[in-house]
């Protein structure tokens, strides 16, 4: 029975060649799209789940909370006492806890010297937690060396070549101090699907010894740089440890004095910061927190590419349908001489579900073919190594064989039952006709096609309008044409003579150094009290600071509205004075810039007064609000050089600064960025997803085309008589298009009231990721809903034109 089906449904595909052509391009199509996005989103899934223990490891993060309980900064990281003293405080529950440190350090063995940027130190339990392949050496013991480091095999290709690495040494240079590492082991790259990356594993020793020795280390709760993981035992819920973490700061971080909230009870420390565990393969998709090692993707965009991935296969059935019902005149005494010879209903569904299946079989093979095609361009676009491998990835089987079940009993399950149940009486006669509850699905199969066709370029407007608005908006301040470059103890040391150095070149216009730039995050801050009715009051809200020289504002173009700028010829400036934007001024509770000026300001350990307040301007990306902001003159915390370059100077200035650079930074290879292309960079995903949605929405709008071209072809068939009388009675051929396309455009127009409200939502709810966003633009309903007019008259228009040019002799002569 089975053979007889597939040879059934060779001959078919044989004997018409254009439509085969058209249902298996369209089925393929879709398929193909389909099995790519499954491909990223089983990636996306996956992170971090090849460890071992990924089910009972998690990732300790610290928030802070404003006065109001909101969150106020919230890291993935958190100070280097907490791991240790939860591990202690908690022995039973928490089997193990690794810490991580990442730095960037100059590293050199013999000619070889490079920054790396995946440099980490770690605590000596990392291969017990974390299941990393160690190709050579003891992971037991590798980290438990004071100058103990594991390198990865492409570190160990791009430093030692062909020479064995093991016990050879690396010279690294960390923040102007020279330390001695020894290779002691050699592991596998880190996986691509791990939510962080690392080229070097270092001992945690050097870094207890830089923080001052042990004691010092453990009483250190300021530096919050450090991923913390805690391995807990097996099937322990972590929502159980999470319970116990308000005691536990309480206990560790508790002061002597005590002092009352506003409803008067005593607050605790656990009332200002929290530590909060996070399950290890929840990272990637399910934190995008102030601080993270690298940045992680949204569970929102795997079910955006889900969702996509469905519509497009649906569609692509929707197609199938349409154009099997579209033949069904063809196949009608076909359907009436099985009858007549004793088929039943049942063993003609199977038949025609058999074929349907027949030709999901062979639309996948042209589909893995489209697959392998496309996966180079899209690896290179996403910047992953996805692959499809059936042969060692079950997982990938499994789905491509649901995907044909789906597609084959979906596309035909409605022809089956559809051809089925045509009278072999009223077909052999040739009077059959199909009835309007039928006419009405497939009218209903269009609207569909067309309406997620019209939501997908409604979107990819909209993500392109808002991605437009974000690169364009004024910041508040000058973007444009502001190098960054890397600061160093000589330039830190000499910064005026370097900086008169620097401005002594024609396209230099200004030079200034900071502890973060613009386009960076507000991470660092500190304890505020500040002058409020004429008493000092604690500010129970974060209040950002950044450390900059006295002419960054004239560097960025920053304006006062109150007050003055910091002034190098007063002493007092670098030790006293502090400049406000206005968030923190009404934060506060000032009520105007010009109130604050002379107020007295503690920040930190620092005391003085307000000199000057300064724009709000988007410091961070526009994903975040405005934050409060104190700038002072720095103490020792520069990062940053900002170079303001003159127009159409770019490239002379560059190599300026790289020759000078090589004496300022001597042995540091030459590197910079741009901060108008560092914003840019914080939009990459929006800008990916714009893109896909571009090219998913094109595809969706061939297949559905292609639906439309089977619907109209089945319409004009079945009026084909009807045309030829209305030609014979006078009826001109643009008469005759108007007729048969009026109906169509009705289903392209219903389509667009239903998909216009679906891609309002849609996007209202991604817009809602965004603390500046655009106002929903209605252009881009309408030019959605208009493409798909036009696209739809231009596909109705080749069959309306076709059977409106037939001579009406040969049309009437067919009854």
């Amino acid at each position: 029975m089975l053979k007889n089906y597939i040879t059934i449904a060779f001959r078919n595909l044989r004997k018409n060649p254009g439509y085969s052509f058209i249902n298996i391009f369209g089925l393929a199509m879709g398929m193909g799209i389909c099995i790519l996005i499954l491909l990223y989103v089983q990636h996306e899934l996956s992170y971090d789940d090849y460890h071992e223990n990924s089910d009972r490891i998690v990732r300790t993060s610290r928030a802070w909370f404003n006065q109001d309980g909101q969150v106020s900064l919230h890291l993935g990281h958190a100070a280097p006492p907490f791991g240790p003293l939860l591990e202690q405080d908690f022995e039973g529950t928490i089997e193990e806890m690794v810490r991580f440190l990442e730095i960037s350090p100059l590293l050199r063995y013999e000619e070889n010297a490079f920054v790396e940027n995946r440099f980490f130190f770690s605590d000596p339990e990392v291969f017990e937690m974390f299941s990393w392949e160690m190709i050579e050496g003891d992971p037991s013991t590798a980290l438990t060396y004071p100058d103990g480091l594991v390198v990865t095999e492409s570190m160990v290709k791009k430093y030692f070549g062909d020479e064995d690495p093991m016990g050879k040494s690396i010279e690294a240079e960390i923040r102007g101090m020279n330390l001695q590492f020894q290779v002691r082991g050699i592991m596998e790259d880190v996986p691509e699907n791990s939510h962080f990356q690392f080229d070097f594993l270092a001992s945690m020793e050097p870094v207890v010894q830089f923080y001052g020795g042990q004691e010092a280390f453990m009483q250190n709760y300021g530096s919050n740089n450090f991923a913390t993981y805690l391995l807990l035992p097996e099937g322990y819920d972590y929502q159980r440890l999470q319970e116990q973490i308000p005691a536990f700061m309480d206990r560790h971080l508790s002061t002597e004095e005590t002092h009352l909230g506003e409803d008067g009870e005593p607050v605790t420390a656990s009332d200002g910061t929290m530590l909060f565990l996070q399950p290890l393969t929840d990272i990637h998709l399910y934190s995008n927190l102030d601080s993270e090692i690298e940045a992680n993707s949204r569970i929102e965009y795997v079910y955006i590419y889900g969702a996509i991935a469905l519509f497009i296969l649906i569609i692509a059935c929707i197609n199938f349908m349409n154009l099997s019902t579209a033949r069904s005149v063809k196949r009608a005494v076909e359907v009436g001489l099985r009858k007549v010879i004793g088929a039943n209903r049942w063993s003609l569904i199977r038949q025609f579900i058999g074929e349907s299946v027949v030709m999901a079989v062979l639309s996948l093979l042209f589909a893995i073919l489209i697959v392998e095609l496309m996966l180079p361009v899209v690896n290179d676009f996403i910047n992953l190594n996805l692959e499809l491998d059936l042969l060692q990835n079950y997982t990938q089987l499994f789905w491509l064989s649901g995907i044909v079940l789906f597609v084959g009993l979906v596309a035909g399950s409605y022809p089956a039952f559809f051809l089925s149940g045509f009278q072999p009486a009223t077909v052999l006669k040739g009077s059959f006709k199909a009835g309007k509850v039928h006419e009405r699905f497939r009218s209903v199969l269009v609207v569909t096609q067309f309406a997620i066709s019209i939501a997908l370029i409604t979107c990819m407007i909209i993500v392109y309008t808002q991605l437009d608005f974000m690169r364009t908006k004024d910041l508040g301040f000058n973007k444009e044409n502001i190098a960054v470059l890397p600061v160093s103890q000589q330039i830190t040391s000499n910064y005026e003579n370097i900086r008169e150095r620097l401005l002594g070149h024609p396209g230099i216009l200004n030079v200034s150094v900071a502890s973060r730039v613009p386009s960076g995050r507000l991470l660092d801050s500190q304890g505020t009290r500040a002058e409020v009715d004429g008493e000092l009051q604690d500010i129970d809200f974060r209040i950002a600071d950044i450390h900059i020289s006295h002419n960054f504002l004239e560097t960025f173009d920053i304006d006062l509205v109150a007050g003055r700028n910091f002034d190098i010829n007063l002493a007092s400036d670098s030790t006293e004075a502090f400049i406000l934007n206005e968030s923190a001024v009404e934060t506060i509770g000032w009520n105007s810039p010009e109130e604050a000026i002379e107020k007295q300001f503690l920040y930190g350990g620092r005391r003085g007064r307000v000199i000057g307040v300064v724009n709000d301007f988007n410091f961070e990306s526009l994903h975040q609000s405005i934050a409060p902001i104190v700038f002072m003159i720095p103490d020792d915390r520069i990062r940053n050089v900002a170079v303001k370059i003159r127009d159409n100077s770019r490239e002379e200035v560059l190599s300026f600064l790289e020759e000078q650079w090589a004496t300022l930074r001597p042995g540091y290879p030459f590197t910079y960025s741009f901060v108008q292309d560092n914003f840019d960079e914080q939009y990459n995903s929006e800008e990916r997803l714009g893109t896909l949605f571009g090219f998913f929405s094109l595809i969706a709008i061939i297949i559905a085309a292609l639906g439309l071209f089977g619907l109209a072809s089945f319409t004009t068939q079945q009026r084909i008589k009807e045309i030829g009388i209305r030609k014979v009675l006078g009826a001109s051929i643009s008469q005759i298009v108007w007729l048969l396309s009026t109906k169509f455009t009705l289903l392209v127009i219903m389509a667009i009231a239903i998909a216009t409200p679906i891609a309002w939502y849609s996007m209202d709810q991604w817009l809602e990721g965004f603390a500046y966003q655009i106002d929903m633009p209605v252009w881009s309903f309408v030019i959605a809903g208009g493409s798909a007019i036009v696209i739809a008259w231009l596909t109705i228009s080749y069959q309306s034109i076709r059977a409106a040019i037939v001579n009406p002799v040969n049309s009437l002569r067919s009854e």
